[in-house]
């Protein structure tokens, strides 16, 4: 009898799927994926694809971004209740009232928000290049609206000296961690560096050697001649970290650091969905137009 992992691989090539999986997606459904990496940087490697079908093994939302820049190809999710409470803070109607208050401001939106909020954003950002997008992107001085993380914009503002028109919204995962969580870590491993995610808390990123996006994190520690890291983000990216780099180790900075939208994608949901080709992600025409857009304009202003 073939094992679910084979027949996901057989039904790949019939069907010309590629399967993408988020960093912080189980291991074994890491195991099966043709890409594994951020969300965005897996929506833009499953758009260079010559594939029919996209199996986004992630939350809704990098589901959507994906449908975004490959809208002629099938995108699925294998659970389409995998949401992200960070995007769900933001509702189309509070961005509208944000909009109506502050009409001389323009809009920066994080890849975490749902498509129809891109859609009536001036431009997008990630974790990795939203100081680069706004130094490229606005004017000196210009109104931003930055939303929905204020822990993010609270680090991009920092970093640049600017102020932003905040919404507070938040990732719980990220939030979770603590600064005494990351005082204990070094206790623990004082040899260790800190690599910390720019969604964590000021007080944390403080004590941070590294704010980096998770790709940022994968990226940094294949070359860093460092043997030890303190991780400062949801603990599922570490069972990559470590198949990647042989010899080094990694601690994660709260244990606890688990998105459970994103460990409810399985192995079997896999199988079902590319078997049936269930849970179709579909958008209205104007919005995917109008996200791909600002969607495009952050990847111009990244190069």
């Amino acid at each position: 009898m073939k094992s679910v992992q084979e027949r996901i691989r057989e039904l790949k090539e019939k069907k010309n799927a590629v399967i993408l999986a988020h960093n912080y997606q189980l291991p074994e459904v890491q195991e099966v994926a043709d890409f594994v990496g951020d969300s965005l940087g897996l929506s833009i490697a499953a758009q260079k694809t010559s594939a029919d079908i996209i199996v986004f093994c992630g939350v809704y939302f990098m589901a959507e971004t994906a449908k975004i820049l490959s809208p002629h190809k099938k995108v699925l999710i294998p659970d389409p209740e995998a949401g992200c409470p960070m995007a769900d803070m933001l509702p189309l109607e509070e961005l509208r009232k944000l909009r109506a208050r502050y009409p001389q401001a323009r809009v920066l939106c994080y890849v975490n928000t749902h498509a129809v909020v891109k859609s009536e954003c001036d431009l997008v950002c990630t974790s990795a290049n939203a100081p680069q997008v706004v130094e490229r992107g606005f004017a000196p001085g210009e109104d931003i609206i930055f939303v929905p993380d204020q822990y993010l914009a609270q680090y991009v503002a920092a970093k640049l000296q600017r102020t932003f028109i905040l919404f507070p919204g938040y990732c719980p995962v990220h939030v979770a961690i603590t600064e005494n969580h990351i005082l204990e870590a070094k206790a623990q491993h004082p040899e260790a560096l800190v690599l910390a995610h720019p969604e964590c808390r000021p007080e944390v990123l403080r004590h941070a050697d590294q704010v980096l996006s998770t790709e940022g994190m994968c990226r940094y520690v294949k070359t860093s001649p460092h043997r030890e890291f303190i991780v400062a983000t949801e603990v599922g990216i570490i069972p990559r970290m470590e198949k990647e780099n042989p010899g080094k180790r990694f601690f994660p900075a709260f244990s606890g650091a688990i998105c459970e939208n994103m460990k409810r994608t399985t192995l079997e949901k896999v199988l079902v969905s590319l078997e049936e080709e269930i849970h179709e992600v579909t958008l209205p025409q104007e919005v995917i137009e109008k996200a791909r857009r600002a969607i495009e304009r952050m990847l111009e202003l990244s190069r």
